[in-house]
């Protein structure tokens, strides 16, 4: 699973051939969560309030983002890099 982007502990990727709809992937510690990029809706699993916070507040920043690399990934291209949350 390649990672787009690391921050205060928090690893986000994407899969490649993954199932619709778009979404990404977030681990934190033992922790895991899918979120959908369009309406940035958890999918599965959860994170602790503090780090999901963060994450919701990357995710928004990177929608844009997110979408350009999901549809690179359904085509097997490199993933972006996203710049992480200072």
């Amino acid at each position: 699973m390649p990672e787009i982007s690391r921050f205060f502990g928090i690893i986000i990727a994407m899969y490649y051939e993954e199932h619709q709809p778009p979404h990404f992937h977030e681990r934190y510690g033992g922790h895991k969560v899918a979120i959908k990029i369009a309406d940035l809706s958890i999918l599965d699993g959860s994170l602790p309030p503090r780090a999901l916070g963060l994450v919701m507040e990357w995710a928004a920043i990177h929608q844009d983002d997110l979408t350009k690399n999901w549809d690179l990934s359904l085509t097997y291209q490199p993933l972006m890099k996203i710049k992480p949350l200072e």
